[in-house]
């Protein structure tokens, strides 16, 4: 296994759609995961997509912890999701910090969808489906957006509220605040 090198906002490989995953069994794919994993935990990240690592395929790996789910909701074991697709389960939305690890030191407030369906393979071809909420559904949303070539600045209505991660202390409503990253 290896920590990859995490693309930055800027780069190329963040601005395109990533390819779709031919052999999700792939034993090269099976080494990208395991290394996107390695990546995530020493960042540390909720979730990393496959273009954050300079791959452009539609692979996005995330869990949620007990400490960062939502109040009554599950915490998400770590999930490989490979060509997912995601589903809004209705038009509620709500407004949520996050963080990304290819715009580093960085927050914004951003809308996303409370409630989502997503589909997707796993790394032995089978399928995932799930209907999610809360900060699992933020997480997945997030992660999905950079197979699409999108970082959330650009999802953000209100670019007075991206700040510096130095800077939260000034915004005391981001206090336990829903974060993805």
């Amino acid at each position: 296994m290896a920590i990859l090198k995490i693309a930055r906002m800027g780069h190329p490989v963040l601005r395109r759609r990533a390819d779709a995953v031919a052999d999700p069994t792939a034993p090269a794919i099976r080494q990208l995961v395991a290394d996107m994993i390695e990546t995530m935990e020493d960042a540390p990240g909720l979730g990393l997509a496959a273009p954050q690592v300079h791959a452009s395929l539609r692979i996005v790996i995330f869990h949620v912890p007990a400490a960062r789910a939502a109040p009554g909701e599950p915490p998400a074991g770590l999930t490989v999701l490979i060509n997912p697709e995601i589903e809004p389960l209705g038009p509620e939305q709500s407004l949520g910090w996050e963080g990304c690890l290819s715009v580093p030191e960085l927050r914004g407030v951003v809308p996303r969808y409370d409630r989502i369906r997503y589909r997707g393979l796993d790394l032995d071809g089978a399928a995932i489906e799930r209907e999610v909420s809360g900060m699992h559904a933020r997480v997945v949303q997030h992660e999905c957006d950079h197979l699409d070539g999108v970082l959330y600045p650009q999802r953000m209505g209100d670019l007075r509220l991206l700040i510096f991660t130095s800077e939260m202390r000034y915004f005391p409503a981001a206090d336990g605040a829903e974060e993805a990253s």
